[in-house]
């Protein structure tokens, strides 16, 4: 379940900044960012938080969101490497199930809840 989002990546003012535009929103119309990951996570776990947590997790020394667009900063030598990785975990935040899901539970490092029991549910 959920659908991968469709990602174009470019250069940004900077060696050290790539702009990743997306095909769907992550935010409203507030800029949102990230320089830690304790950060993102003190945030509340909504798509932005998360996203910049894992960015941040990855090697990114900044992540800034602000509706359809994703701009990360990483040491310049790194984006050979880092971009696709970038491109990947943007791509595949709404996926909730299969080994690479992006939402799920225990990609999220969380304990999923117990299995809601339907015996005897007529409804």
């Amino acid at each position: 379940m959920g659908q991968t989002i469709t990602v174009t990546a470019r250069a940004g003012a900077t060696p050290s900044v790539r702009l990743f535009d997306l095909n769907r929103s992550l935010t409203g119309m507030e800029l949102e960012r990230y320089s830690t990951v304790e950060e993102a996570k003190a945030r509340g776990g909504r798509p932005p938080d998360v996203l910049a947590q894992r960015l941040l997790e990855e090697g990114a020394m900044s992540v800034t969101i602000y509706s359809n667009s994703v701009t990360v900063e990483a040491a310049a030598e790194q984006w050979g490497t880092f971009e696709p990785r970038v491109q990947y975990l943007i791509e595949h935040l709404f996926e909730y199930y299969g080994d690479d899901a992006g939402w799920s539970y225990e990609a999220r490092g969380l304990v999923a809840p117990p299995p809601v029991d339907l015996t005897g549910f007529t409804g």
